[in-house]
């Protein structure tokens, strides 16, 4: 009997424990999942092709071609011709090319993914690495098992600067305007001072 008390007195301390470090894993200040949020960038064969931007709509994440690198005799102001829908003929600078992506911890489901050379919609869904630094995306048909993974890579938020002014303006609009530089208020021309013509004065008779 003496020993089965010891033993309860011996647990105490580790049951105590374990309830704090529970608790403290629950306290709001405890480091957040990275997000899908953000610029990211294609690469192939060791040169970028595209930088993507992905936006958070509460919960809602929309992808959008932020950036281009055409080769020489590319169309710099490509079109969607091959998109059926809303995004028909819409420039692909800034096209909203993946939509209805929800979030699941590092998990994004439920979501589609437009070609934009066939103008084709694919169910989609998309994971970020627990480090936060790269982003897969899969497109497929019918289940995920027939698809096709896409790794993009984190660019830092700094290279938000060089995108072009419609894209941060269509879809991050506050920070569009913290970017613009403050209205400059113009001061009115000073006033001439008119001056007075003097007459000159009238000649004697003799003198004309």
């Amino acid at each position: 009997m003496m020993l089965n008390l010891v033993s309860r007195l011996r647990l105490a301390p580790s049951i105590v424990t374990g309830l704090v470090l529970l608790l403290a894993s629950m306290l709001p200040g405890q480091a957040a999942e990275p997000s899908a949020a953000g610029l990211w960038q294609k690469i192939e064969n060791g040169q970028p092709v595209a930088w993507f931007l992905m936006v958070d709509h509460d919960g809602i994440f929309e992808g959008a071609i932020a950036k281009t690198f055409p080769k020489p005799g590319d169309d710099p102001n490509e079109v969607c011709s091959k998109c059926v829908d809303d995004r028909k003929n819409a420039p692909m600078l800034g096209l909203s090319f993946i939509r209805d992506m929800k979030r699941d911890g590092l998990k994004y489901e439920n979501g589609n993914v437009l070609d934009p050379r066939d103008g084709k919609i694919y169910k989609a869904k998309m994971s970020v690495s627990p480090d936060g630094q790269s982003l897969t995306m899969r497109g497929y048909m019918g289940i995920a098992l027939f698809g096709k993974d896409e790794t993009w890579f984190r660019l830092p938020d700094t290279a938000v600067a060089s995108l072009d002014p419609a894209v941060i303006a269509k879809y991050l609009p506050a920070q569009a305007a913290a970017m613009k530089p403050p209205p400059t208020t113009m001061k009115p021309p000073a006033a001439v001072k008119k001056t007075t013509a003097v007459p000159a004065p009238a000649l004697p008779p003799a003198a004309r």
